[in-house]
């Protein structure tokens, strides 16, 4: 299966420093291919968060999404993980044994009950200095 990849959003601080902004664009999701996030847990203190918007608005239309083991031994040995996403609601997850989830790449699978639609996008605090505020050399 090749899956359709998405990139974590990292909020970006504003002059006064007490707060971090992103404008978010959602990923509508195919269910058949399933989602990677691309470099999941590269972010600050394993902050990610990931929402999936269930779009399915009538009838008992609530549905599901599972999270992948992951390829390292030996967390992955837990197996997948079902979580149960509402109708017409955004549902959010974090992880905290990302170990189980995570992919020698650093990725995360995601995959989507049959007959699913909706959204997926995630969000992280960005680790490491932010480039736009480095100090000067000095020299």
């Amino acid at each position: 299966m090749t899956r359709d990849s998405i990139n974590v959003h990292l909020p970006v601080g504003d002059v006064s420093k007490s707060v971090e902004i992103i404008k978010i664009t959602k990923q509508a999701v195919t269910q058949a291919n399933g989602i990677k996030i691309a470099n999941a847990l590269d972010n600050k203190n394993n902050s990610l968060q990931i929402f999936v918007e269930n779009t399915s608005g009538s009838g008992s239309n609530d549905s599901s999404m599972i999270l992948k083991a992951g390829n390292n031994y030996p967390n992955a040995m837990l197996g997948d993980l079902t979580i149960a996403l509402t109708k017409a609601a955004i549902t959010t997850v974090i992880l905290e044994d990302i170990s189980r989830f995570e992919n020698r790449d650093g990725s995360l699978n995601i995959d989507f009950a049959s007959g699913f639609t909706g959204n997926i996008w995630a969000v992280a605090k960005r680790a490491g200095l932010d480039p736009q505020y480095q100090p000067a050399s000095r020299g």
